[in-house]
C-alpha cells in the first residue's frame, strides 16, 4: 500500500520516556505554537519552521574557526572582541537560510527543527516496539501544539494505530475543535493542558484567552473517553499558584466527571534556550517548595 508522503518539521525524538502516557514510549516533538506561555520549557517549539540558535560555550573562537563569519550573507553574525568568539545580530539574521549552522564545526550553531517524513518517524519507533508490548507504551505526539501540523499528526497518528501502536497527544487546547476532531480515531490516550481559568491571568502569561480552552475540554469529556483523559494543570510562581486558583482549576474538571487532573511543579530547566535563541526568559527566580506543591496536590485530590 502506498502512503502519501506527508511531512513535518521535528524539534525532538525522545525515546524511553516514562512520564507522557502508559509504559515505555517514544515522544515526538512537532514544532509550532499559538501560546507563549512565559514559563515555557521548549521555546524552539513556538514557530513551525526551523530555527538558528547559538550556543556560545561551544564556539571555538573566531581565531581558531570563524566559518561562520564567511557563510553569513546577511552580516548578522561579528566578531566579539570581549569573549573572542562571534555574537549574532538577529535583528539582521535571514533565519531560513541556515548557512552559518551547516559549516560550524563545534555545533556552537546550530538548528532545532528536522523536516522528516511519516515514515521516518515510524522507522524510529519500531525501533522500540518490543518496550512497547512489554510495558504497554507506545507513540505520543507533543510539542510545541500538535495540531499546528495538523496534516502530520494525523497521518503519524492513524499510521501508528495501523501498527497496534498506543498512541497519544499532548495538547495545550488552543485550536479549533474540527482539528481536535481529526485526531480522535486515531488516538488512545490525551493529555490536555488547562493552566488557569482566570482571563486576565491566562492572557498575560500565556497571550490567549482560557475560552476556547475550555469549551474543548468540555466537548472532548463528551466525544472521547473520559477515562482515557489526563488534565495537567503546571503550577507556575505568580499565575495560578493559589488554593484558589487550582481550587477552582480542580472543581471545573471535576464536574466533567471521570476525569484524572495532575498538578506539574514548575521548573526552569528550558530558560537556558532563551539564550540561545536571542530571546528573554519570562519568569523570575522564584520556586514552588514542596511543602506548598503538597497543599495544592491535595486540594485536587479532594475532587477525585
Amino acid at each position: 500500500m502506498e502512503h502519501r508522503q506527508v511531512q513535518g518539521n521535528v524539534f525532538n525524538i525522545q525515546r524511553y520516556s516514562l512520564h507522557d502516557g502508559p509504559g515505555i514510549r517514544t515522544v515526538v516533538f512537532l514544532k509550532g505554537c499559538p501560546l507563549r506561555c512565559k514559563w515555557c520549557s521548549n521555546p524552539e517549539s513556538w514557530v513551525t519552521a526551523s530555527e538558528m540558535y547559538y550556543d556560545a560555550s561551544k564556539c571555538i573562537s573566531t581565531e581558531a574557526c570563524g566559518f561562520c563569519l564567511s557563510a553569513c550573507q546577511s552580516r548578522a553574525i561579528a566578531k566579539d572582541y570581549d569573549s573572542g568568539k562571534v555574537k549574532i545580530d538577529r535583528r539582521n539574521c535571514a533565519r531560513g537560510c541556515l548557512d552559518c549552522a551547516a559549516v560550524c564545526p563545534s555545533r556552537a550553531i546550530d538548528v532545532y527543527g528536522k523536516v522528516m517524513s511519516v515514515e521516518e518517524v515510524l522507522k524510529i519507533a519500531d525501533q522500540d516496539s518490543i518496550f512497547y508490548q512489554r510495558s504497554g507504551g507506545g507513540l505520543t505526539l507533543s510539542g510545541g501544539e500538535v495540531t499546528a501540523q495538523i496534516e502530520f499528526a494525523e497521518e503519524l497518528l492513524a499510521r501508528a494505530k495501523r501498527r497496534r501502536i498506543h498512541t497519544a497527544i499532548e495538547t495545550c487546547g488552543y485550536t479549533s475543535w474540527n482539528q481536535l476532531a481529526r485526531l480522535l480515531p486515531h488516538l488512545d490516550m490525551i493529555h490536555y493542558d488547562l493552566k488557569s481559568l482566570n482571563e486576565q491571568a491566562h492572557l498575560r502569561f500565556t497571550g490567549v484567552t482560557p475560552y476556547l480552552i475550555k469549551e474543548n475540554l468540555k466537548r472532548l469529556s463528551q466525544s472521547f473517553e473520559r477515562s482515557k483523559m489526563v488534565v495537567r494543570t503546571p503550577v507556575i510562581p505568580g499565575f495560578n499558584d493559589s488554593a484558589e486558583a487550582i481550587t477552582e482549576l480542580a472543581e471545573f474538571v471535576a464536574s466533567l466527571g471521570g476525569i484524572r487532573h495532575e498538578l506539574l511543579k514548575y521548573h526552569r530547566y528550558g530558560s537556558v534556550k532563551y539564550d540561545f535563541l536571542g530571546r528573554t526568559y519570562g519568569l523570575g527566580q522564584k520556586e514552588l517548595t514542596e511543602e506548598f506543591f503538597a497543599v495544592l496536590t491535595g486540594i485536587v485530590a479532594q475532587y477525585h
